[in-house]
């Protein structure tokens, strides 16, 4: 089954927590900390592979999730980094984060590699927070929340040239005569229900990879039959071959089928409007009617298109199309170093400082603080440990959150979720603690 379009979730690996141990030793009775530092988290990346040729895997596991980063443990000793979970897409596989519409790599080499989702990075052991005034300190830091996204995985072929056409017009029959390609040929409609590529070998050391592409009908371009389906694998190839069946004997007028589709063009993609054209004029081997043809011919030239007769099934006339489309790629490539591969690197995101937050009362009355760098510090507090605890206060103090929050129109006993924590805001309580 071909795939080229999917929705899922990923979840980097947490880091792990740091450990709040101390120096148990025979001849030091008054041992420091010695807990060490949690494991980064594994992050997800995708890495191209040559021998994938859709996205049918993603269609039945919707979820995937790293490893998470091993905890530290006593005698300074570090944890172990969770290990990056490596997820394989064909070439052509465009990522796009869900929530921005943003895309986040395009994927096209084989081997290419991005890293999709990053690791949170392991919590730091108590060691860190000894000082002159707080020389044995009992708690350390949980380990980071790896990041969680929602993606949406778009393949799109990397053909050098799309074959267009309507249904039945001959695309996979020409695919199958100038190629190892074998399609489903059938005479009706819609027989190509998922593209079909195939390396075409004009003469040693010259060979192009040419897509056979579902049919395009009027209103494809607002996903009417298959729509957007063909349209998507038409977007990275360098040239186009528009088919014309000329045999007479379906009733359709072929300049009338060669206006639709490009005005379908038109209206999806100024880039694939503008793709230089090579018009074959497809079932010569039947047709009855060779004055139609030439004046079909006729106002195709004389548009400024170069127009080949042939016949995909008897092979008339392939090897000067062949010559013709070789000749126009050759082309294409010089003059178009815009098309080449472009990737949008992952860039790890700035670490927001805590005193950007935001607090809404929401209708059931708790009130959802949000702010990245607020969330990750409660997040990385163990909020089972007493001293871990008073340490967060006391940075909440320093940021003024009570004062804001009480400005706000908190009030004692509220409820306040911030991330996965939820506590309830009693500022008098904390004042008591620290007489």
């Amino acid at each position: 089954m071909f795939v080229d379009h999917v929705e899922i979730e990923v979840a980097a690996g947490s880091g792990g927590n740091g450990a709040a141990t101390f120096r148990r030793e025979k001849y030091v009775p008054h041992g420091g900390p010695n807990g060490g530092d949690g494991g980064r988290g594994g992050s997800v990346v995708m890495e191209v592979d040559p021998n994938l040729s859709t996205l049918l895997e993603f269609r039945y596991k919707r979820h995937y999730t790293a490893p998470r980063g091993v905890d530290g443990m006593r005698k300074d000793m570090f944890g172990k980094d969770g290990s990056n979970l490596v997820l394989r897409v064909p070439p052509g596989t465009q990522v796009y984060n869900m929530d921005t519409n943003e895309l986040i790599a395009d994927l096209t080499e084989p081997g290419e590699k991005a890293t999709i989702a990053k690791g949170g990075a392991g919590g730091r052991g108590n060691t860190h927070f000894a000082n002159s005034v707080q020389q044995a300190p009992k708690f350390a830091e949980n380990g980071e929340p790896g990041e969680v996204r929602k993606l949406k995985l778009e393949l799109k072929l990397l053909a050098d040239v799309g074959l267009l056409g309507f249904p039945s017009v001959g695309k996979s029959t020409l695919i199958a005569a100038v190629s190892a390609a074998r399609p489903k040929i059938a005479d009706y409609p819609f027989t190509t229900l998922a593209p079909n590529l195939g390396v075409v070998a004009v003469e040693q050391q010259k060979s192009f990879i040419m897509a056979d592409l579902p049919g395009l009908i009027e209103g494809a371009h607002e996903g009417v039959g298959l729509g957007h389906q063909f349209l998507r694998h038409a977007e990275r190839t360098l040239a186009l071959v528009h088919i014309l069946d000329v045999c007479g004997l379906t009733g359709r007028d072929p300049l009338e089928d060669f206006r639709i589709i490009n005005n379908e063009l038109v209206h999806y993609s100024d880039r694939l409007a503008a793709l230089p054209q090579i018009v074959a004029l497809n079932k010569m081997d039947v047709a009855p009617d060779i004055e139609e043809v030439d004046r079909i011919e006729t106002v195709l030239k004389d548009a400024g298109y170069d127009v080949y007769r042939i016949s995909a099934a008897t092979r008339q006339g392939l090897q000067p199309l062949l010559y013709a489309i070789w000749n126009l790629l050759e082309i294409a490539r010089t003059n178009s170093p815009e098309l080449q591969k472009k990737i949008v690197e992952i860039k790890a995101e700035p670490r927001e400082d805590i005193r950007n937050w935001t607090a809404v009362h929401q209708p059931t009355g708790e009130w959802v603080v949000t702010g990245k760098g607020l969330e990750r510090l409660v997040a990385m507090t163990n909020l089972q440990n007493e001293e871990g605890v008073r340490r967060l206060q006391r940075t909440l103090e320093r940021i003024n959150f009570n004062k804001r929050m009480r400005e706000l129109g908190v009030k004692d006993g509220d409820t306040v979720r911030v991330g996965q924590a939820e506590f309830d805001f009693d500022e008098e309580d904390r004042e008591e603690d620290d007489n």
